[in-house]
């Protein structure tokens, strides 16, 4: 188990190590995100945004100017809701009638990078430099990187605003605690005179 995991180790170095030569490092920073506890969604849009470079002065839509992004702990990323079940990534084969479908729980037990790389890519434009974006994108399932060597910065994440509940919602919240709380009531009210009556028989 553990040569299997060193394995898959040294084959995920080798593809982060892929393709660097392709791509120009001169004046680019090395910004670390760190997907544990982020949600999916927000966390693929900051990536896109600094990968596209849209958080420089500088920046033009015709010319590449992002910046490399280096995401670590893929395997905790956070999805809300009920996506890991309901969520599915389709693809086809080329035969006919070959359409293959794959949920999000499975996708991140499978290859956890692939579902922030997928998400990533899809906030992109579609166009010539998506390639050389996509290159800029190195993602690891966990904390280990081969790129100790470089000027990394920590990217820190913008605080999350959790938009106040709407009224019904919250009705609807405050009525589900009551039916819960007077279910446990009943049931220890049950489990009591359960137990008084056999008390009453034993004593009898």
């Amino acid at each position: 188990m553990a040569s299997q995991a060193a394995t898959s180790f040294n084959g995920n170095i080798k593809k982060a190590l892929a393709g660097l030569r392709r791509i120009n490092l001169e004046g680019l920073r090395w910004r670390v995100f760190d997907a544990k506890g982020q949600v999916l969604g927000r966390l693929a849009s900051q990536i896109a945004t600094v990968v596209q470079g849209k958080d420089k002065p500088t920046y033009t839509p015709n010319r590449d100017d992002g910046d490399m992004c280096i995401v670590l702990n893929a395997k905790d990323v956070c999805v809300t809701g009920r996506k890991l079940t309901d969520k599915f990534y389709r693809w086809h084969t080329g035969y006919v009638g070959h359409l293959k479908e794959r949920s999000l729980k499975d996708q991140m037990a499978k290859d956890p990078t692939e579902v922030i790389r997928k998400a990533v890519l899809r906030m992109l434009p579609r166009n010539k430099l998506r390639d050389d974006r996509d290159r800029k994108l190195r993602i690891f399932a966990y904390g280990e990187h081969p790129f100790d060597d470089r000027p990394l910065e920590p990217y820190a994440m913008p605080p999350r605003t959790v938009r106040e509940m709407r009224p019904r919602a919250r009705r609807a919240l405050i009525r589900a605690r009551k039916k819960a709380e007077q279910q446990q009531q009943g049931a220890n009210e049950a489990r009591k005179g359960k137990n008084r009556r056999l008390t009453s028989e034993v004593s009898a």
